[in-house]
């Protein structure tokens, strides 16, 4: 039933957005229902004068008030299915001493982050230190806690998310995972090749083709998928848990910094600069793939990650020919 909603929610803002609607909806508050003053500052002085930021910032309000606020869809992480609730316990980080929950999305800068976490609880020395991250220990997750512990920190504590363009998050884990780690290339890229390539049983699984692996997707259920290409909105539920903020990968050090500073981190923690290997996706990478990808392919699996890009603002792609001769 909670799926049928999203999806009539979904379907419904795309509507909305066709017809103008949203533009014409007052910005709400922060968080509609006797929110926390902290919860009205914290948009408001991570704008800082920026007028883009504020209009993401007041757009995504305005449109997920739009979206969650219909009947069906969940108040709380108790009102989803055992499933989805186990699924985003599983990634809200906690952080007890600076009173914080921080939902981690693969692909969007959250090893960074785990490494703050680890400094904040003194298991790391430095943010800088030339460890290989390990993403289970020395870190809180709520999913551990018990019903009443959840309850609390949910209310109570500052929470935040980081969002980045859902098929720019895509690409950047088909590189990752079947371009660089072997675990991925026989654990999914081997399936993918069999059940999509005539004669593709020899494949060693690092030979997947973009348009290969968008079809895998398809037909993945969203809420079985690896998290590394689980859309956000499964990831995290932000109807069900309300965020005093959603920070931008495209912005990604000003916002980090801000939560530092909302959360009253130590002043010597920075935000990790990005390692020297890194390979950022360009929009000239984004533009190549996207266009070298059969148009029905993309346009089919928009509505699974739909309500990433309307939630959060991003655009749809732009997959038109006269944008793909340029």
């Amino acid at each position: 039933m909670l799926m049928f909603a999203v999806i009539v929610a979904s379907s419904g803002l795309l509507l909305m957005i066709e017809r103008g609607i949203l533009a014409e909806v007052r910005p709400p508050p922060l968080h509609p229902g006797g929110e926390p003053p902290r919860r009205r500052v914290a948009v408001a002085a991570a704008d800082g004068g920026d007028l883009e930021h504020q209009v993401l910032q007041d757009t995504r309000n305005r449109t997920i008030r739009a979206v969650c606020g219909r009947r069906a869809m969940p108040r709380s992480v108790w009102d989803l299915p055992p499933g989805q609730r186990r699924t985003v316990l599983k990634h809200l980080l906690v952080s007890d001493k600076y009173r914080f929950l921080y939902c981690y999305v693969p692909k969007v800068a959250c090893s960074n982050w785990k490494r703050i976490l680890k400094v904040l609880d003194g298991a790391l020395e430095s943010v800088d230190v030339k460890l290989k991250m390990d993403h289970k220990s020395d870190l809180v997750f709520l999913g551990d806690m018990k019903p009443d512990e959840i309850s609390y920190r949910l209310k109570n504590y500052y929470k935040f998310i980081f969002v980045r363009n859902p098929m720019e998050r895509l690409l950047s884990a088909y590189r990752n995972k079947f371009g660089e780690i072997k675990e991925y290339q026989l654990k999914y890229g081997m399936e993918i090749v069999r059940r999509y390539r005539k004669n593709g049983g020899q494949s060693a699984g690092d030979d997947v083709t973009f348009s290969e692996f968008l079809r895998y997707l398809l037909d993945e259920e969203a809420e079985r998928m690896n998290e590394h290409w689980m859309p956000i909105y499964n990831l995290c539920q932000p109807c069900a848990v309300r965020y005093d903020f959603i920070g931008s990968y495209e912005r990604l050090n000003a916002d980090a910094n801000y939560v530092l500073e909302q959360v009253q981190s130590p002043s010597f923690i920075r935000f990790p600069e990005r390692q020297s290997w890194y390979k950022p996706v360009t929009a000239e990478t984004l533009h190549y793939y996207l266009c070298n990808t059969q148009r029905r392919l993309i346009k089919e699996l928009l509505p699974k990650y739909i309500l990433d890009f309307s939630l959060f603002a991003y655009p749809l792609p732009n997959i038109t020919s006269e944008f793909c001769r340029q």
